[in-house]
Order: C-alpha cells, then sequence, then structure tokens
C-alpha cells in the first residue's frame, strides 16, 4: 500500500463535499419516490454512466475466466450490496425516521469500524496509539458539530429501528472498503462499474416489486435524482475505489469526518439555515484528528512535493 499521494488527498476532499451533499438531495428525492425506488434509480443511473466510460475506454466489465476471475467477482458482489445496495436503502428509510444530523454522527462511526477490520485483514493497515487518538478526536469533532439535539428522541414511529438501520449503513460501508482493498489486481474502471451494476440488478426488482412507480415526480424530486445518480453514485464510485486501491480503507475513512461539515456549509449557503454553536470548535477538532492519524502520511507527501 503507498503513501496518500496530493491526488489521493483531492479525491478525499471532493468526495467529502459529493456526500455531504447527497443528504440535502436524498430528503428531497424521498418527496417523489420510496426509498427502495431511489436506490434503484441511484444505482441504475451510476451503472449506466460507468457501464458507458468503461466500454467508450475499451476497459469492459472485469473478466469472466480465468485466474482469479472467481475472486474479483465474489468481490464485486460484496461491493455491490455492502457498498451501495444495501447502505444506501437503509440511510434512505432511515432518514424518513430520523434526523439527518443524526445520518452524519453515523458516518463518523466508519473509521472506528474500519480499524480494527484493516488491522487484522489489511497489510500495512495494523492499528498504533496516534491513529486511534487520531479517529477519536475526529469523532469527538463530528458529535460536537450535531450537537445535542441529533441524539435526542422525537417520538417518531419506526425511529428506533431507523437509527439501527444507519448504523448498520456505516456497518457496511466500512466492511464495503475492506473488501475493496483485498480485491485482486484489476481495473479500476471495470471494477467500479461492475460493483454498481450488480448493486443495480439486485436491488431494482425488489424495489419493482414492492414499491409502485411514481406517478408524479416533480422536478425538484428528478433533478435530485439525478445529482444521486451521477455524482454520489457514480463518479464518486470511481473515487472511492481509485483511493481504497491505492492510499488504504484506513485513509478513505477520513472522508467520514468531512461529511458532516460539508452538510452544515451546504445547508447555511443554499438552505438559509442558522449556523450551529460550536462549528468552529468541532471543525478545528476534526481537522486535528485528521492530521494526528494521517501525520506520516502527511510528512511523506510535503517531502515528496518538497523534491519535486
Amino acid at each position: 500500500m503507498t503513501p496518500p499521494t496530493a491526488l489521493n488527498w483531492l479525491f478525499l476532499v471532493s468526495l467529502g463535499l459529493i456526500w455531504g451533499a447527497s443528504f440535502m438531495f436524498v430528503t428531497i428525492a424521498l418527496e417523489g419516490v420510496g426509498p427502495l425506488m431511489l436506490v434503484a434509480c441511484r444505482l441504475c443511473m451510476g451503472a449506466l454512466l460507468l457501464l458507458g466510460i468503461a466500454y467508450v475506454r475499451g476497459a469492459g466489465l472485469p473478466r469472466m475466466r480465468g485466474e482469479g476471475a472467481g475472486l474479483i467477482w465474489l468481490c464485486v458482489l460484496a461491493m455491490g450490496v455492502l457498498s451501495n445496495a444495501l447502505p444506501f436503502f437503509l440511510l434512505g428509510w432511515g432518514q424518513q425516521y430520523v434526523a439527518s444530523g443524526f445520518a452524519g454522527v453515523c458516518m463518523s462511526v466508519v473509521p472506528l469500524l474500519v480499524l480494527p477490520l484493516a488491522h487484522f485483514f489489511v497489510p500495512g493497515g495494523q492499528m498504533h496509539l496516534r491513529r486511534l487518538i487520531g479517529f477519536l478526536i475526529g469523532t469527538c469533532g463530528v458529535i460536537v458539530l450535531i450537537g445535542p439535539d441529533a441524539l435526542s428522541q422525537t417520538g417518531a414511529e419506526f425511529e428506533t429501528t431507523a437509527r439501527l438501520a444507519c448504523v448498520a449503513a456505516a456497518a457496511c460501508y466500512a466492511m464495503g472498503s475492506i473488501i475493496t482493498r483485498l480485491c485482486p489486481a484489476v481495473d479500476m474502471l471495470s471494477l467500479s462499474a461492475a460493483a454498481l451494476s450488480v448493486g443495480a440488478l439486485i436491488i431494482t426488482p425488489i424495489a419493482l416489486v414492492l414499491e409502485p412507480l411514481p406517478s408524479d415526480l416533480s422536478t425538484r424530486s428528478l433533478l435530485a435524482l439525478l445529482y444521486l445518480g451521477i455524482l454520489p453514485t457514480g463518479i464518486a464510485q470511481l473515487m472511492l475505489v481509485s483511493i481504497i486501491r491505492s492510499a488504504g480503507p484506513v485513509f478513505m475513512s477520513l472522508v467520514n469526518y468531512q461529511v458532516p461539515i460539508w452538510s452544515v456549509i451546504l445547508g447555511v449557503l443554499i438552505l438559509s439555515e442558522e449556523l450551529p454553536s460550536g462549528v468552529i470548535a468541532a471543525l478545528g477538532l476534526i481537522l486535528f484528528g485528521v492530521a494526528l492519524s494521517q501525520l506520516g502520511a502527511l510528512k511523506r507527501l510535503f517531502q515528496a512535493r518538497r523534491r519535486t
């Protein structure tokens, strides 16, 4: 596993922005479609986008036969379920009953779940004290940012189940990132397109059986679906695979500290929401935690840039 590069860091920040905005767009999309149909639309659009790019570039899908092909497609299946179909549905369903702030807190759990998994399964991903302290500080920052109101009960129906669904989504993302890192060598565009395609093939028939097709989809919901399908699903899947395959799942998990930050910023700028109290202190904690956990990678990056 190579140290994170400047491109890895650029992708990481970009993903934080893209996924941070997705919470707002999920809420808008749910005004016109159910959670299963939402996931099906996202995955179908993302899969078609990446499949088109993959075949135009001559990459296509991963090989079906030959050495390692079976393991590659087993990883593709796991990625399609754990990194796409299942967590998308769990978050979409959960956001019908809990505040989006709670979903943001749950995403900060992903790095803590990745740490022990990477320690045992990923070469070079061993956990050490400084990395653990950095992740814990970053998680505290996210909790401060969201505030105590996000953790308060509202009395809504299915609220407890929805909270468990959001936590389960975080666990899915953690396991999916480890599987992505352990997948045998294969073209990243092919792998991304295959994972989205498998997820779409699994969830679409279920959505068509269990939820009706929208009869009156507003322009607002349609635009939200287009955003979710193209950016946080299609393009983001390619960026995610690129980061995990080159810099590892522990580095990739840092994106989960940014998502709540961007959610707050976009809410203030676009929806005119009030800036939460303690946001500056929370931002400082998050950035300090990220820097501490990746101190070695930051030093190597700056040294490499100085040499060039």
